[in-house]
């Protein structure tokens, strides 16, 4: 009987050392809204805009300050998230709607393999073509969950019920297997009910304390930004539903949950640019298990390529073995435990390749950029171009909305261009911005004497990153980005085909900002 009792508490000890050493694998959420810039929730501050799921996702895990996209276009800012890579690493994923090579597996697709169950609700990678992996179309972040529907609050809010797809997700886990699931609101995407921020929201003009220097500053404005932020809210509204969820089902605490968008606010000159409000991004994570000191703020540099190698690290999952290519990214897993991080960054390099339509022979507007010491140095790599697409094509990597027509209809009506040129005109072929005094990059120093010794130290660990990390436009083959073929048919050609006067219309386009009069005959 003695013996029965000692090899019974044996095996008691075994269990509960191996339990130890192997704890349960975390289930991961990615929260992801569609064009939303810092520092637009509460949590950083800004008054006009009400994130309550946001706030708490800070506050129970770590709030960080310098968040980037390295792109700020949906398609490959979200093609950096799920490969752990920058865009320019990506070949036709640098592009916006393009088809996404065979040769990249994503954390999702490994993790599947590793055993997770995957999902997503709402916009997933997007727009684009995923292809196919063994002669079966790609699920480049699992099953789709988008079938159960709402009413929505305001027109043009998406009816997806983001958070009851979300537990119907759930429904279907079978037993401890963890979940890897992406929740990807439309919001506050283009276009909006004007005036849904004050009628239906109650908020009013004076809320906004402060208008970008880029753009008037009028009721129009103010306007628009106030609807901008009231889809914030909505997105937001459905994350505190899915956080409830979880702490119902008892699966908050072992879940890794970010809450982050994918590039800066659909508004002239920050989405689809390389500005400070284009590539900067709000993050918030929260992983009750497996944060140190909860409530934090974290300062140096995060980027987009660092959420794949988290997640696989946090899963105890090899990518590489599962087919990822080797990733850009760092694991943050140190930074939630509160320890030295060897890979800490102290710089940020961001950069674009060919966004929307409307430039001749299918072209973009190449930059290469890189942050470091609150300065900004920007490349544009082809300034002859138009910045933000053709004017005769209505100006195409700028989404239509009142604060872009008021732009346009200010020079076009009452010959003030100074707004025109910050949003739509030609640049030089550097920039460099001092974001601490000038975060809105309206004052270049790149032409000025004593900012040279800086602009060159910047450029050089640019191009000496580029370099390393095998970009074909530093070694003189960039234009092969622009080869790429648009995965949708009737975006190709499109200059070509509208000028010559095909019935051909971009939806996030208004009619009223093509430039019927080319915009070089003007004074």
């Amino acid at each position: 009987m003695r013996r029965w009792f000692l090899f019974c508490y044996f095996i008691v000890i075994l269990t509960s050392a191996y339990s130890q050493k192997t704890p349960t694998r975390p289930n991961i959420l990615i929260c992801i809204s569609d064009d939303q810039s810092f520092p637009h929730t509460s949590a950083y501050g800004t008054d006009w805009v009400n994130t309550p799921g946001f706030d708490r996702v800070a506050r129970e895990g770590i709030l960080f300050m310098n968040a980037y996209t390295p792109n700020a276009k949906c398609s490959p800012s979200r093609s950096c998230i799920i490969t752990g890579r920058n865009s320019w690493q990506l070949e036709e994923a640098a592009n916006h709607v393009p088809f996404f090579p065979e040769k990249y597996v994503t954390y999702a697709e490994a993790l599947k393999e590793a055993g997770y169950r995957t999902g997503y609700t709402g916009k997933g990678w997007a727009p684009g073509d995923p292809g196919t992996m063994n002669g079966q179309r790609r699920e480049l972040l699992g099953s789709n969950y988008s079938a159960l529907k709402t009413t929505p609050p305001a027109k043009y809010i998406s009816g997806t019920d983001y958070s009851a797809n979300f537990e119907a997700f759930l429904e279907g886990n079978n037993g401890d297997e963890p979940f890897c699931f992406w929740y990807g609101g439309h919001e506050p995407h283009r276009r909006y009910e004007y005036g849904a921020g004050i009628n239906k929201a109650g908020k009013k003009l004076t809320d906004i304390d402060d208008v970008f220097e880029f753009w008037p500053d009028n009721d129009t404005v103010r306007t628009d930004i106030l609807d901008y932020a009231f889809e914030i809210e909505y997105f937001d509204q459905h994350l505190v539903r899915i956080l409830e969820i979880l702490e119902d089902q008892g699966q908050l605490e072992n879940t890794i949950v970010v809450v982050t968008s994918d590039n800066g606010m659909p508004f002239p000159r920050v989405k689809g640019q390389s500005y400070e409000h284009s590539n900067h991004l709000p993050l918030a994570i929260m992983w009750k298990n497996g944060i140190s000191d909860p409530g934090r703020s974290y300062d140096p540099f995060v980027s987009f390529t660092d959420f794949a190698p988290t997640f696989l690290d946090a899963a105890g999952v090899n990518g590489e073995h599962y087919g990822m290519q080797p990733m850009e990214g760092n694991s943050l897993v140190p930074v939630f435990q509160n320890r030295s991080d060897p890979n800490q960054r102290d710089f940020m390099v961001i950069g674009k390749e060919r966004h929307d339509l409307g430039r001749p022979e299918d072209t973009g507007y190449p930059i290469r950029g890189i942050v470091q010491d609150s300065h900004l140095y920007l490349i544009n790599y082809k300034p002859n171009r138009w910045p933000a697409g053709n004017p005769e094509t209505g100006y195409m990597n700028t989404d239509g909305s009142p604060t872009k027509t008021m732009i346009l209809n200010e020079r076009r009506l009452k010959d003030q261009s100074l707004y025109w040129q910050w949003n739509f005109g030609k640049r030089d072929g550097e920039e460099l911005y001092d974001l601490a005094r000038d975060p809105d990059c309206v004052h270049d120093l790149s032409g000025q004497d004593s900012y040279q010794p800086l602009k060159e130290k910047l450029k050089s660990l640019l191009l000496r990153e580029l370099r390393e990390e095998g970009d074909p436009r530093v070694f003189g083959n960039g234009d092969i980005f622009e080869e790429y073929n648009y995965s949708e048919e009737r975006n190709r050609h499109f200059y070509e085909r509208f000028i010559r006067g095909d019935d051909i219309k971009a939806g996030w386009i208004n009619p009223s900002d093509i430039e019927k009069q080319s915009i070089n005959e003007r004074p």
